[in-house]
């Protein structure tokens, strides 16, 4: 499977998701923000990092980015994104997930290794994974209290589309939430960064079944 990496200016987690994606086994390449086609790629990977600087609101102008029409168009088709810290901040914008991220409940960026419980295992992210295990991912956001209508929320419980909640809610986030799939199951978006936890020798190494999981889910 290849799969694209999409750089935006701001983006400081590409690296880290390139590697965690050939460390598994995806083929994967930097795609750029002004390119106009994904033709080719099986998948899309957006980092994390600060996206044409936050301005407007975290995501917003990455909103009208060429390439995001070419996203769009592979998580219609059934594709996987994924989408890690300000990628879940554009998925939002762009309206391939519901909800939105606000500022941290204490209004000061937060940076550590969180504990986490995977809520539902039988998604295609997640597969690989025990139900209700708790894992280490770490976290680096300023604007990750996720946020949604209550209607939205009983969408979300209803169709078991939260994936991930953390132990100790670091930002306010609304039902500890800090994963979400949509309702095909083939668009997920997250705050903490399991790029981040490939390793034991930087904390951890729960984050290799995740993109284990998208492989043997789409690879087949």
């Amino acid at each position: 499977m290849k799969f694209a990496v999409i750089e935006f200016p701001g983006s400081n987690c590409d690296r880290d998701m390139l590697n965690a994606a050939l460390i598994t086994g995806m083929e994967a390449e930097y795609v750029d923000y002004r390119k106009t086609s994904l033709e080719g790629y099986d998948g899309v990977l957006i980092p994390g990092g600060f996206s044409f600087g936050d301005y407007l609101r975290c995501g917003a102008m990455a909103r009208v980015a060429p390439i995001v029409d070419e996203v769009r168009r592979l998580a219609a088709e059934g594709r996987p994104v994924l989408g890690v810290c300000n990628g879940f901040q554009i998925l939002t914008e762009i309206g391939l997930l519901p909800g939105a991220l606000l500022h941290n409940e204490s209004h000061k960026f937060v940076c550590r290794n969180e504990h986490l419980t995977i809520v539902n295992n039988e998604t295609k992210f997640t597969h690989l994974y025990d139900q209700d295990e708790t894992v280490v991912y770490p976290i680096a956001h300023g604007e990750g209290s996720y946020y949604c209508s209550p209607e939205t929320m009983k969408e979300l419980q209803d169709n078991k589309q939260i994936i991930l909640s953390y132990s100790e809610n670091p930002n306010g986030s609304l039902e500890d939430i800090a994963g979400i799939v949509n309702k095909e199951g083939n668009v997920c978006g997250m705050m903490p960064h399991p790029e981040r936890a490939m390793d034991t020798l930087l904390g951890s190494e729960d984050g290799k079944r995740l993109f284990q999981g998208i492989l043997e889910s789409w690879g087949k």
